[in-house]
């Protein structure tokens, strides 16, 4: 596939390109596909860390279009992981649906990079929907003796069929989205505490995660470098 501008930058500003095959695909629900995959040398020439993302390159209609992916159960002895999907009307979408053992899509790693807090926050506090939840999960199992209280947005029941990884001292509430999102908005800032020792980690539509954070920063005053922050899709 002929790659644009965007890829060129990538490539400028350091980014590494790699193959990735697929292995299997399994439906999660009716809504969303799983999809196994060879990382083609990936996880060796990256490493992994939690919330690793990848952006895939896709044909749209003979112009490549990339999408951001977070890599789910990353396992560097075997180089393969899981890619989720959600099925809606998008060249990725239509691309996952139909992706069968031996077919192969190219990936970029380039801009992921996170690292827990050392020493280990005394708590988390996580927010994100159904887009942002594999890097949810993969904060709660990096950090599994860490108490956590997550924040869940979802549209419709569908996206529920992505579960939480939650331990016994992992508090996870889904909340409703409506509006512009303002449920989700209410309910965290409602809750919220500000505490000198915990990590605060914001990943849900872009518009929500800036007046999160902002309430984060400005009215409870955490600072800086106890919150990680990323709109992971726009509603506008």
């Amino acid at each position: 596939m002929k790659r644009n501008w965007e890829a060129l930058v990538l490539r400028a500003m350091g980014g590494r390109n790699f193959r990735l095959t697929v292995l299997d695909n399994e439906p999660v629900g009716d809504r969303y596909r799983r999809l196994l995959v060879d990382g083609g040398g990936l996880l060796d020439a990256c490493g992994v860390h939690p919330t690793m993302w990848i952006r895939l390159w896709f044909d749209n209609a003979g112009k490549p279009h990339q999408r951001a992916y977070t890599l789910v159960d990353p396992d560097p002895a075997t180089g393969r992981f899981h890619l989720e999907f959600a099925l809606h009307d998008g060249c990725a979408a239509r691309w996952a649906e139909t992706a069968a053992a031996g077919d192969t899509v190219e990936a970029t790693v380039q801009g992921s990079a996170f690292a827990l807090p050392e020493p280990a926050p005394r708590h988390l506090y996580l927010v994100g929907d159904a887009a942002s939840l594999p890097a949810v999960n993969s904060l709660l199992d990096a950090a599994a003796d860490v108490p956590a209280t997550v924040w869940l947005e979802y549209a419709h029941d569908g996206e529920r069929a992505l579960a939480p990884r939650a331990r016994n001292h992992h508090e996870v509430t889904w909340i409703p989205r409506g509006g512009d999102g303002e449920g989700l908005v209410k309910t965290v800032r409602d809750a919220l505490p500000a505490a000198d020792d915990a990590h605060y980690w914001v990943a849900a539509e872009a518009a929500s995660t800036r007046d999160i954070t902002r309430h984060l920063r400005r009215t409870l005053g955490v600072g800086k470098h106890q919150v990680t922050s990323l709109g992971y899709w726009s509603a506008r």
